[in-house]
């Protein structure tokens, strides 16, 4: 695969140590890092509306609007802990979950987006799903002495799915929760009109948790939703994240530490699985991918998983060094900087893209999002948002020469 002409690529830092010396070095500058002055200056000033995204180095997009939504992990006195986390759709509306609760965004006019809403609610990750009217959130780890969630007490240890009504989009209700055993990492909706239902599937937190939970929510009645099953994984992992598609397919993938479990769900070539009960088919492993002993490099387990539109591939990725590493040097292999594209049929790998601009020691990397565009000519394109490798528009229609057609690729966050 050849990189389109753009800008020349920089000169790539060696990385130097194991993850343990690699990991916190990023984390100090994290720390120490200020905003530059075309951001946030100091607290109390009004932060622009412009990100500059002509200014880094891009190739072949355009930057249309932006709802700025600062914040900060190490300084509050800049902006508030709220980290965004996901993007959900609905029409022309985008949700935006993060660190507490999530924002409403009328994007009717996607050069102009603007916030409609912020419902509250600070249980971190914030992992979001849509259908219609009903929103479901995820709570990531036991709730603490102050947590509150639209303005209602959450108790302490409690941990799971909130369910709200945003029937009304500037003042989203929190109607419902269901307490999970592992909590939410992320969530993955299902809709199951034939049953009046919307079924989500959801992935815990961490812990010997080696299932995915299914919760059914009533369509007539949200306010009531249920845990109706828990499907065993192959693997002593849990699952990070699940990818489904229905229709004539109806299979669903797991993204869970060295093995991909893939699910039969409903009627297709398979026997036996339903959207309530799925059936196990089988894993997928790759080279490198996977759990390491303590001090060495590149060690993480599968994070995204999703499919092709037309269900004939799989996509997956992984997180080496758990997001906070510098995964996409120059000098660093080419599993750590990858997507892999299966056959969904079989497993059988089809081929993979490998980031072709070289990162810095300085930024964390790894191809961590992504979702496959729906084409009306039938082509698969891959939208991947990578940390500080900004993001990357793939073509893959042919899995096995995978091309890059457009990027965008930020400075080193390194003041």
């Amino acid at each position: 695969m050849t990189l389109p002409a753009a800008a020349e690529q920089e000169q790539p830092v060696p990385a130097t140590g194991d993850l343990e010396d690699r990991v916190p070095g990023f984390l100090d500058r994290l720390e120490n890092y200020r905003p530059a002055d075309d951001t946030v200056s100091s607290a109390g000033e009004s932060p622009p509306t412009i990100q500059r995204h002509a200014e880094r180095p891009n190739f072949n997009l355009e930057e249309l609007g932006h709802s700025f939504n600062p914040a900060s992990f190490f300084h509050p006195e800049l902006a508030p802990p709220e980290i965004n986390s996901d993007l959900a759709f609905w029409g022309n509306h985008v949700f935006q979950g993060n660190y507490d609760g999530f924002r409403v965004i009328d994007a009717s006019d996607p050069n102009n987006p603007v916030e409609i809403s912020h419902a509250r609610c600070n249980g971190n990750q914030g992992d979001i799903v849509v259908w219609e009217n009903i929103l479901v959130r995820s709570w990531n780890s036991p709730a603490g002495p102050a947590s509150r969630c639209d303005g209602e007490a959450v108790p302490v240890g409690w941990e799971g799915l909130h369910i709200w009504d945003i029937s009304n989009l500037a003042q989203p209700d929190m109607i419902a929760s269901v307490e999970l055993p592992c909590g939410s990492h992320t969530a993955t909706a299902v809709p199951d009109p034939e049953n009046n239902r919307l079924l989500v599937y959801n992935q815990g937190a961490g812990g010997p948790c080696y299932f995915i939970d299914i919760v059914s929510v009533p369509l007539d009645d949200p306010a009531s939703p249920e845990l109706i099953w828990q499907e065993p994984l192959r693997g002593q992992n849990g699952c990070h994240d699940s990818g489904v598609i229905l229709g004539d397919v109806n299979m669903m993938v797991c993204a869970s530490g060295s093995s991909a479990n893939v699910f039969d769900i409903g009627d297709n070539d398979w026997e036996g699985g339903s959207l309530d009960d799925p059936e196990f088919l089988y894993t997928i492993e790759e080279e490198g991918v996977g759990r390491k002993p303590p001090g060495e490099d590149h060690s993480g387990g599968w994070h995204s998983a999703t499919f092709t539109w037309d269900g004939e591939v799989i996509i997956l990725g992984w997180e080496p060094g758990g997001g906070a590493a510098p995964e996409c040097e120059a000098t660093d292999p080419d599993f750590t900087k990858s997507a892999f594209f299966y056959d969904a049929a079989t497993g059988a790998k089809l081929g993979q893209w490998t980031l072709p601009r070289a990162q810095t020691a300085e930024e964390n990397c790894t191809i961590h999002n992504y979702n496959v565009v729906p084409t009306r000519d039938g082509r698969d394109i891959l939208v991947s948002g990578n940390y500080q490798a900004g993001t990357w528009v793939t073509e893959f229609t042919d899995p096995a020469m995978p091309r890059v057609l457009a990027w965008s690729d930020p400075e080193p966050l390194d003041p």
